[in-house]
């Protein structure tokens, strides 16, 4: 016979999960090192200790480092989101307030004529020199 089957199918699914775990360990592996080296509230020798107990006893050093850290993981979360969003918001802010156009320029030299603060040779000077 050319086709066998030598793997059952719960053995298929046993493998996948296996590996799904195997990925999901490694995500949280990296996660708290990125943690460890994020937290500044703790010391060189601190983050030092962690991670040597993180790489030697690894499932252990994680588990613990979660139960210790893990609010404080949340809440520098938090704050780096909002860090973001904020530079975010200013960058679109200083984006969208220094474009102004060529008609907001017009208009606000002929409210400057209309209070007779230009007069009439320097509005025609300046709206030359906004659309040439």
């Amino acid at each position: 016979m050319i086709v066998g089957y030598d793997y059952p199918l719960l053995g298929f699914f046993w493998s996948v999960l296996i590996i799904f775990l195997w990925v999901a360990w490694i995500f949280l592996l990296f996660r708290v090192f990125a943690d460890i080296f994020r937290n500044h509230q703790m010391g060189g020798f601190a983050k030092a200790v962690w991670c040597i107990f993180v790489i030697i006893v690894p499932f252990l050093g994680v588990l613990i480092y979660l139960i210790v850290h893990g609010g404080d993981m949340t809440k520098r979360d938090i704050q780096q989101a909002q860090a973001q969003q904020e530079a975010f918001s200013q960058y679109v802010r200083q984006t969208a307030g220094t474009s102004t156009s060529s008609a907001d320029e017009l208009s606000k030299l002929a409210a400057l004529k209309d209070q007779g603060l230009l007069t009439d040779a320097e509005f025609a000077a300046q709206k030359a020199k906004l659309l040439g």
